[in-house]
């Protein structure tokens, strides 16, 4: 609970960071598509991040608590942020398309994490 809390609460900050960081230092630093890439990898990071709150908030609730399918949501979630902004991120600096491949993995990391989600609110209400 409070680990998700705590990863929910940095994720946003970094995202918030990185947000201005890529407004104001890349512009015309790197191509126009890199720009957009990184503001996708800002949205998804920040949209998450706001998901392991919100599974910080249920887990310390009677509402849910500490169900195993909650933690492997938040893990989910978290991994997706790890892998799938991140790669964006590089993406944006390097140009390094390859990189592309990878970002679909913490796609499914995110999805998984919301069907997750969806199991421990069907287990618990």
């Amino acid at each position: 609970m409070k680990f998700f809390l705590i990863a929910g609460a940095v994720n946003g900050l970094l995202s918030v960071a990185l947000g201005a960081f890529g407004a104001h230092m890349l512009e015309g630093r790197v191509a126009d598509k890199y720009l957009d890439t990184w503001q996708t990898a800002v949205q998804y990071q920040m949209f998450h991040s706001i998901g392991l709150i919100a599974i910080a908030i249920l887990m310390s609730s009677a509402l849910l608590g500490p169900l195993g399918s909650l933690s492997w949501a938040g893990y989910l979630m978290l991994a997706g942020i790890v892998i799938f902004s991140g790669s964006l991120y590089v993406l944006s600096l390097t140009g390094i398309s390859v990189l592309g491949a990878i970002t679909p993995i913490g796609g499914v990391a995110f999805i998984a994490g919301w069907v997750m989600l969806i199991i421990a609110a069907s287990k618990a209400l």
